[in-house]
């Protein structure tokens, strides 16, 4: 199970969000760069990289966030937020992404999205799979919409999807633990799909209770800016 620290972006600073409201959000660090850095000297070999401004425009923004992390570090950085034409994700493999996250453009332009999986091939192309309720969410979080998960992931799996990133939107920044049931539930359905978790994590038991359906990846936000799980716990998953 890969340890994947997140960083989202808003104005060119490092934040988080309490369940994707913007109106609640906190900065951490105003050089994203300073805790990339921080990140790999602890022993960290992945990043997920999040535009928010890009995702509530609809057009990658923070490309220069991404550039000068890639450049800087040797992380292995996964991009998301605001990707919905072939020129934003040209912007963002040029700026040093090795994969991105596509959520809301699989809803809205299922064709393009699935035009970047044939060309790319489905180990650079991950799904966004963001959930209220069971029902996927769009643009940043600000959308809802009546497609169920479950009817969403069937659709893509058969297109030739193999990696997810699922984020239970109810959790995400709450520090309450992850959405157990949900992601065991996904595993058990689509045991063929890679499985990144996303939302919730508070304590060192949430990675524990993650490890037992051996999902691909779990990642870390607000548990580890806020030093409710320290590095020294983490160490051992690393």
């Amino acid at each position: 199970m890969k340890i994947i620290p997140a960083i989202d972006i808003i104005d060119g600073k490092c934040v988080r969000l309490t369940q994707g409201d913007y109106q609640q959000s906190k900065i951490y660090n105003q050089n994203p760069l300073e805790v990339a850095k921080m990140f790999e000297d602890n022993g960290i070999k992945y990043l997920h990289l999040v535009d928010l401004d890009g995702a509530k425009a609809g057009k990658i923004i923070n490309w220069q966030v991404l550039e000068k992390i890639a450049n800087n570090t040797a992380l292995h950085i996964d991009f998301g937020g605001g990707l919905r034409t072939n020129d934003d994700l040209k912007i963002a493999f040029e700026c040093g992404a090795k994969q991105i996250t596509g959520g809301s453009i699989a809803i809205k332009q299922k064709d393009v999205f699935l035009e970047w999986l044939a060309l790319y091939g489905s180990d650079k192309i991950m799904l966004g799979v963001d959930v209220l309720d069971e029902k996927i969410a769009i643009s940043g979080w600000q959308t809802d919409t009546n497609v169920s998960i479950w009817d969403f992931l069937m659709d893509f799996s058969k297109e030739g999807i193999t990696q997810i990133v699922c984020t239970d939107i109810a959790k995400d920044g709450k520090l309450e633990g992850i959405s157990f049931e949900l992601y065991q539930k996904i595993s058990e359905k689509f045991p063929q799909l890679l499985l990144t978790i996303s939302g919730g994590v508070h304590h060192i038991s949430d990675l524990e209770k993650a490890s037992t359906i051996s999902p691909n990846a779990i990642i870390i936000g607000k548990a580890l800016y806020e030093n409710r799980i320290t590095w020294k716990e983490l160490k051992e998953f690393i």
